[in-house]
């Protein structure tokens, strides 16, 4: 097969599933749908590749991971996908690099800069930032809780029982990430200029003082951008993990954009 017509998928996950069962049933829908006409690789996020995240870590920290990867890969143009914290760090890749990716596909990224936010927007985030004085357990319940729309239960982590050992590390992580979306400063001018078609997907049971409006921003900063909204879901479960048939279709729909 001629290697110029495969898609080169790189797909980032969140702060809390590892990047290999949260992208499982999404890779097995492309391969249903292209066969080998798709190289789809996962990549963990650089906050879990220790035991403890990196004193100095960043987004900027993820950036490198992804250039890296690509470069071992030799991939010199792919497509991103990032959910959550890696939808993050797939943000801010393509405002540092956009001369890697031909596409970039948004699955309810967990920021997107710091600038122009609703007071219901900044009022969220300052909730997110009081729950760094609670106990792991408390942390994680509180994280959850923030990301859907008060009342929503059901497809939520169900807490308690015998915990992955991997599930140890995302207080940790997640207070990094936190912390640096705070203080990351994301060029908003080099996204105007990213000409590369770009895919937003959101849960309609999310929360909207999160979610939705980092898609109404980013809406009004990506030249070619578009959004797709799956009513049923939320933060904790993803299209990508519950409707993959769908997300797959999108992503082809995306990639034929070119």
């Amino acid at each position: 097969m001629d290697t110029a017509s495969v898609h080169r998928v790189l797909l980032l996950p969140g702060s809390v599933l590892p990047a290999g069962p949260a992208y499982g049933a999404l890779i097995a829908a492309l391969h249903a749908r292209f066969g080998d006409a798709v190289q789809p690789v996962t990549k963990d996020l650089e906050v879990y590749a220790g035991p403890t995240p990196p004193a100095d870590y960043s987004l900027e920290t993820e950036v490198a991971g992804v250039v890296r990867a690509a470069r071992e890969l030799r991939w010199d143009a792919f497509h991103l996908v990032g959910y959550s914290g890696g939808g993050a760090a797939a943000v801010a890749v393509a405002a540092r690099h956009p001369e890697l990716l031909q596409s970039l596909a948004l699955l309810e990224p967990a920021w997107a800069g710091n600038w122009g936010w609703s007071s219901a927007h900044r009022a969220l985030w300052k909730q997110y930032a009081e729950l760094d004085r609670l106990p792991p357990d408390d942390f994680m319940a509180g994280f959850v809780r923030l990301a859907v729309r008060p009342g929503v239960t059901a497809g939520l982590p169900v807490p308690g029982g015998e915990q992955p050992p991997w599930m140890a590390l995302r207080p940790a992580g997640i207070r990094a990430l936190l912390e640096t979306f705070s203080a990351y400063d994301l060029d908003r001018s080099a996204l105007t200029r990213f000409d590369r078609p770009v895919y937003f997907a959101l849960g309609g049971l999310s929360n909207p003082d999160d979610y939705g409006e980092i898609a109404d921003r980013l809406s009004g900063v990506f030249p070619r951008f578009r959004l797709e909204v799956f009513p049923g879901r939320h933060h904790f479960d993803p299209p990508h993990r519950v409707e993959p048939d769908r997300v797959a279709a999108s992503l082809a729909a995306l990639w034929d954009e070119g």
